[in-house]
């Protein structure tokens, strides 16, 4: 099998290797930032850009200004601080439309606003902002799954030279919507998608063999912070089916969240109830996933939720039996996985698998998806 394992390093100390520096692009580029959304990833995000800034700066001739933060009650503005942390409160409490124009500023420099939001309404302001010039890059899922109408209009609004990648919504920090890209414009054809795409849900099945309750791995995975506050929006599937929408629209496929036939783990009888209610009711998943794991282990099978894409339009999101040999049978821990069936690796498909959760990867795809921005931007004056 054709494979890219991104992996997290082991234990094993490794001689430090030189990295071969990169000619800088022919003159001096400045990128002023805007941070939407400061929660855990924003955070790391930042420390991630503060400390690559000087390398960046040397080896790519790349200057990041971070000029603003916006919170969902307030934004904090630094006039070209340069991540100096010396922050004042904005004067136009959360007004995004104002805020982006702060980070557009004279235009001098190039401008991207990083949205690390869940935000439906933060997403309706993409359109604008980008006929404005201004670059996004996010991890909100609300854009490649949300309408498709507004989908359309955030095409069409790159015509104006602006561009919005969104890696990090598929797999965190792992390069799979980059793969699928690359191999789409060089003239490939994609014929199926297979994937894993649910961190907790390919934590549980991992750990849910005979002898052990579901409902005891759910309240762990909750306890450890795998699942959401509510482990409902992971077990119903919805997560897992919005990443497949944004896949398919990717490959250029119309396909909308109501057209994914979606298999959801939550009993009927619990899909009202408060999360509190749900976390005490959780034994109600006991039983029938038992039933589930002794049919697929009298067959020599092993359960995973799986992610099913076609080209002749079929979307599919369901926990499955799959045999002991199959290549998702072996993920660890967290571990996304994604199979790519094209007219290239018809016989053998390409696989992308790795950690796929966490705001460190996270972080870090979203920070590649900036750099790939800059790589094809022009020369500017002043930031």
């Amino acid at each position: 099998m054709n494979q890219l394992i991104v992996d997290t390093p082991g234990q094993i100390d490794h001689m430090p290797l030189a990295r071969m520096r990169r000619a800088p692009a022919p003159g001096r580029r400045c990128i002023a930032v805007g941070l939407i959304g400061p929660g855990r990833v924003g955070r790391v995000l930042l420390e991630q850009m503060r400390d690559a800034r000087e390398r960046l700066a040397q080896d790519l001739g790349l200057e990041i200004v971070f000029r603003g933060t916006a919170a969902s009650q307030v934004m904090y503005i630094d006039d070209g601080d340069h991540f100096s942390g010396a922050r004042r409160q904005g004067p136009f409490a959360t007004h995004l439309d104002a805020f982006a124009e702060h980070i557009r500023g004279d235009g001098q420099a190039h401008a991207l606003l990083i949205d690390c939001t869940a935000s439906s309404q933060v997403v309706d302001h993409y359109a604008a902002w980008l006929r404005r010039g201004i670059h996004i890059v996010t991890p909100n899922k609300h854009a490649g799954s949300g309408p498709m109408g507004r989908w359309a209009d955030i095409g069409a609004a790159q015509a104006h030279g602006a561009r919005f990648r969104q890696e990090a919504t598929v797999g965190a920090g792992l390069p799979i919507l980059h793969t699928m890209r690359d191999l789409l414009d060089t003239g490939d054809q994609l014929w199926s998608v297979d994937g894993m795409f649910s961190g907790t849900l390919a934590w549980l099945c991992n750990r849910f063999v005979r002898g052990t309750r579901f409902s005891e791995l759910v309240r762990e995975a909750h306890a450890l912070g795998y699942t959401e506050p509510d482990p409902r929006d992971d077990l119903s599937g919805m997560d897992v089916a919005r990443k497949l929408v944004i896949l398919a629209r990717e490959a250029g496929w119309r396909l909308s969240l109501e057209n994914v036939e979606v298999q959801s783990l939550i009993p009927a009888e619990l899909t009202q109830a408060t999360p509190a209610q749900f976390l005490q009711q959780l034994e109600a998943l006991d039983a029938p996933m038992s039933d589930l794991l002794e049919q697929a282990h009298a067959c020599g099978n092993v359960l995973r939720y799986v992610a099913s894409l076609h080209a002749e339009g079929r979307a599919t999101v369901a926990l499955k039996a799959i045999p002991a040999s199959h290549a998702f049978a072996h993920t660890q821990l967290t571990d996304n996985v994604v199979q790519f069936r094209t007219a290239r690796y018809k016989e053998n498909p390409l696989q992308v698998q790795g950690p796929g959760a966490g705001p460190e990867v996270t972080a870090g795809g979203i920070f590649a998806d900036i750099l790939r921005i800059a790589e094809s931007l022009q020369a500017t004056s002043a930031a």
